[in-house]
């Protein structure tokens, strides 16, 4: 583990005005330092040499005003290092998940949420030792004993020589320390993600632990678990309290060195009594930071760990389907949005595999959807019509052919070429589980819209029939959801995610399986509802059952994957993959 680990100053541009203040005020302390001893080591000898109380109440007057500027440096760079913590953690924070967000659900779903709740919160925390203790005492760690070097040497350069041979002793011990305190804290670290992770996936999953009676066993792996922290968090602490003590012996050895041969050549009579009282009180000094910062790595390591975890998923690349393949385009230039009111999407041999697994979730799928047609989306589970979804959503690039958009008998151009939130803002999305936030009912309806107006999200709502149940809370509109809308059953939740997509008014609807896991009762009203949603819009429902196929133009059928039927008013196509191209698409 590097002591200054460059990516981590890279993500840190916020705080680099409080690291030069911090070594600004690094530079005043050392000058302080330097001129505290020479200043202490004359007041002592002043009797000695004669010198009267009205000098040496002078000289004590100037050395207590260096003591209270040494002290105020020592202060206002604390300061400055701890708002350059505070500026780096916010900074890194917004910038993680600003990232992950570009990242999309693709590459989240491969993730362990808990391990990236626990980065983002206490891992980043761990950074003010980091900040305002061991980056302070680096530059002190480099400064003072070059300056005290410099100022033993014009003062007696044997005991100069003494402390440059005995100096490196220090840091080759806190490198050999600290290479066995590293493993011992990225595992630590790592322990704590995998707790993290699975007391929130034990949390999340109570209900269903509960059914099946398998709490108890979850409290053991629990326990297994943070006592296997435990023993980690004790083994790095046990190093790093070794470490003190080896720290500690160096330095107190090597002091004892230069202070036997400055008393004996002042006994001999070869060294002044000043000058030997001004190696006496710098020796130490020299020391003294190498030791702090040795010290204070091991207290900031944790934070270094979090911080580099964090910097790998902020230098995790972009999936492409944010940005314009290269060579890829047609037409002489993309324009900067798709108006999907008339635009017909093509997907010409499209394929999509997702890391890590080896079958393809798609697999040269050809398909036209037109403006303003309905097309239900059939086939078993895994077949792949999530991952259809996805490619619309443009949360996933194709891995294989491509995805187009454009009028009808004109140049298509491939999806990736317009801008993402743009694109985006044509499309609603209802999704089999909505995800409500712990926010009011408006915020959650008007998420896709947030300067809708209050009439704005009530007509929304009463068009997805939610208004009368929304008028029964406490507050109506003002309501509190709760925390995935847990004050709301299953159908309500799915009506305020009906009244989002109302409130968009998105030319392009994505439905998956809206009315999944509902009674027959509330279902038959989401489906009402939906109909109504439908109306002049281009709908691409997945369904299992045969409850909308009767409203559908068309019905597309996947199964592993592959297009295998493709049914409608514009005729039958099985196997509708594999012969690729706009011809095949414009006429499934």
């Amino acid at each position: 583990m590097r002591p200054v680990d460059p990516r981590l100053l890279r993500h840190a541009a916020a705080a680099r005005g409080y690291l030069v203040l911090t070594v600004a005020l690094g530079l005043a302390t050392t000058a302080l330092i330097l001129a505290q001893a020479g200043l202490l080591a004359h007041a002592l000898a002043a009797p000695a040499a004669g010198i009267g109380v009205a000098a040496l109440a002078t000289t004590l007057g100037v050395l207590l005003a260096v003591l209270a500027a040494r002290a105020v440096a020592a202060y206002g760079g604390e300061l400055a290092a701890l708002r350059a913590a505070a500026a780096v953690k916010s900074q890194l924070r917004r910038k993680l998940t600003a990232h992950l967000l570009r990242l999309g659900p693709a590459w989240l779903g491969g993730q362990r949420p808990g391990e990236i709740t626990t980065l983002s919160t206490k891992g980043l925390d761990a950074l003010d030792p980091y900040f305002a203790r061991f980056l302070p005492q680096l530059v002190l760690a480099f400064l003072v004993p070059v300056a005290v070097l410099i100022r033993v040497g014009l003062a007696d350069w044997i005991s100069a020589l003494v402390i440059a041979v005995t100096l490196p002793i220090i840091p080759v011990f806190a490198v050999l320390i600290g290479l066995q305190t590293r493993a011992q804290t990225e595992r630590q670290w790592q322990l704590l993600a995998r707790l993290g992770g699975h007391f929130l996936d034990v949390v999340e999953g109570l209900p269903t632990l509960k059914l099946f009676g398998r709490a108890q066993a979850q409290i053991a792996v629990i326990g297994e678990v943070t006592d296997a922290h435990r023993r980690a968090t004790m083994r790095t602490l046990r190093v790093a309290f070794l470490s003190a003590l080896v720290l500690e012996l160096s330095a107190a050895i090597a002091t004892a060195l230069v202070a036997v041969e400055v008393g004996l050549r002042l006994l001999a009579g070869h060294l002044p009594y000043q000058t030997a009282l001004l190696v006496l009180l710098l020796t130490p000094e020299a020391y003294l930071p190498l030791r702090a910062v040795g010290l204070q790595f091991h207290a900031s390591m944790e934070g270094v760990t979090a911080a580099g975890r964090a910097c790998e998923i902020l230098d995790t690349p972009v999936p492409q389907a944010a940005a314009p393949p290269a060579g890829r385009g047609l037409g002489s230039g993309p324009p900067a949005e798709a108006d999907l009111r008339r635009d017909i999407i093509f997907l010409n041999g499209t394929s999509l595999v997702y890391p890590g697994r080896g079958a393809p979730a798609l697999d040269r799928v050809s398909l036209a959807i037109r403006p303003g047609e309905r097309i239900a989306v059939t086939g078993p589970s895994g077949a792949g019509k999530s991952s259809l979804l996805a490619l619309l959503l443009r949360f996933a690039a194709p891995t294989g052919g491509r995805i187009e958009a454009g009028p009808p008998g004109g140049p298509g151009t491939d999806i990736a070429a317009f801008d993402l939130a743009a694109w985006r803002r044509q499309i609603a999305w209802v999704p089999q589980h909505p995800y409500l936030f712990d926010g009011t009912v408006a915020t959650n309806i008007a998420l896709g819209r947030p300067d809708a107006s209050p009439a704005d999200i009530a007509h929304a709502a009463t068009l997805a029939g939610a208004a009368e149940f929304i008028g029964s809370l406490p507050g109506d509109y003002a309501a509190p959801l709760g925390e995935r809308g847990a004050r709301l059953s299953a159908g309500q939740r799915q009506r305020i995610a009906l009244a989002r997509a109302f409130l968009q008014d998105a030319p392009l609807l994505l439905l998956d399986e809206p009315a999944a896991h509902l009674d027959p009762l509330t279902a038959r009203v989401i489906i009402d509802t939906i109909e109504r949603l439908m109306a002049g819009r281009t709908v691409l429902l997945i369904t299992h059952g045969q409850g909308w196929l009767g409203g559908a133009e068309r019905t597309i059928t996947l199964d592993q994957g592959r297009l295998v039927l493709a049914a409608g008013c514009f005729g039958t196509v099985p196997g509708g993959t594999g012969h690729g191209g706009r011809a095949l698409a414009a006429t499934s």
